[in-house]
């Protein structure tokens, strides 16, 4: 967990700091009509408040689990509300995420070689899928092995333990082992499907915080009150949805309470953080010029490949196909209903966002 809020720490400053890198830069000629940065900031102080207020409200929600027994992750509506969530985030790679990310690494502004004779978009989102695959197996595989090895270790002291009580009580420490081997396993399993919970969790969350940033740096550049009014409005609800589905996977995930304190906060700053750092930047910083293009595209186009990946395998796939949900038909139709809410929910805002 401490590597993970490290990587976090680190992935913050490089997000933070590349902006600075467009200053001054030749840009391709932006479009001044509607600006008005008076009447803009009050969208954006707005913006900052009700999306912090969204993020931190969708994230509580499903951690509520814990004094709530009907958001426990035993019940069918928390299958339900994570189904929903995982639309949500499926949803989000696909229609806004992506989209914006083929647009910025196929703008004009760019120049003609490489950017437009290669498709640098589908490519890096491929390899951002792929590179989380990777990291969501060797984490599984490792942390498996460290609890098979354990398991071993605690085999091989018990049977000392039986050897040591002498012949008369074989029988007695047989079945005892017996027993004391199946409760390993069964402890093993869970702890293994708990190590399986917070690595999609804090991988879902690196994906989810990049795009975060970026977007709020978008709300904070923007000078056009007629483009922030609705695009305010949708990331407040996008953030919500969004926040939901990360409370979902922190909850299964049952990290202690100054972990989930931390990732809750992590997800409800972000966007707003980015917001203060498009209001520094706003002065100097051209969201047409090439290098802020390449940076938000890349970035875009890494967190799409993260969010699509996770919600289809990790969330979706994982819950859609356990046993208790192909025994519950009920269930099934429900989280089908509530996981094509989701995605149209999504779909149906990415017309102002």
């Amino acid at each position: 967990m401490a590597k993970f809020q490290q990587l976090l720490i680190t992935l913050f400053c490089i997000l933070f700091l590349l902006p600075s890198s467009v200053f001054g830069e030749c840009t391709c000629d932006a479009e001044d009509e509607g600006e008005d940065k008076p009447e803009a900031l009050k969208y954006k102080i707005v913006g900052f408040v009700s999306i912090l207020l969204a993020s931190a409200l969708g994230v509580c929600i499903p951690l509520l689990g814990r004094t709530v027994p009907a958001l426990r992750p035993e019940k069918d509506i928390f299958f339900l509300i994570k189904a929903f969530a995982a639309g949500v985030i499926l949803s989000t790679g696909f229609i806004h995420v992506l989209p914006d990310a083929f647009e910025n690494l196929t703008s004009p502004c760019l120049s003609e070689s490489p950017w437009q004779d290669f498709p640098f978009t589908g490519f890096v989102a491929m390899m951002s899928a792929i590179g989380t695959l990777m990291v969501d197996a060797i984490a599984t595989s490792y942390y498996k092995n460290s609890q098979s090895d354990k398991v071993q270790q605690e085999s091989g002291d018990a049977e000392k333990e039986g050897e040591q009580e002498g012949p008369l009580h074989v029988d007695t420490h047989t079945t005892h082992g017996h027993s004391h081997g199946s409760a390993t396993m069964l402890l093993n399993s869970a702890s293994s499907d708990l190590m399986r919970h917070r690595v999609i969790t804090q991988v879902l969350e690196l994906g989810i915080v990049v795009h975060s940033v970026i977007i709020g740096i978008a709300v904070g550049t923007s000078m056009n009150p007629e483009t922030l009014k609705p695009l305010v409005a949708a990331l407040t609800f996008h953030q919500f949805f969004e926040g939901m589905g990360l409370g979902g996977c922190i909850t299964q995930a049952k990290f202690k309470s100054k972990a989930v304190a931390i990732m809750s906060l992590f997800f409800s700053l972000t966007t707003p953080v980015g917001i203060i750092i498009g209001l520094a930047i706003s002065n100097v910083y051209s969201e047409s010029s090439p290098t802020a293009l390449i940076v938000q595209g890349v970035f875009d186009s890494a967190s799409a490949g993260i969010l699509i990946y996770m919600a289809l395998v990790d969330l979706l796939a994982a819950d859609f196909m356990s046993e208790r949900m192909q025994n519950n038909g009920r269930l099934q139709i429900g989280a089908n209903v509530a996981l094509l809410l989701g995605t149209g929910l999504m779909t149906f805002l990415a017309k102002w966002a």
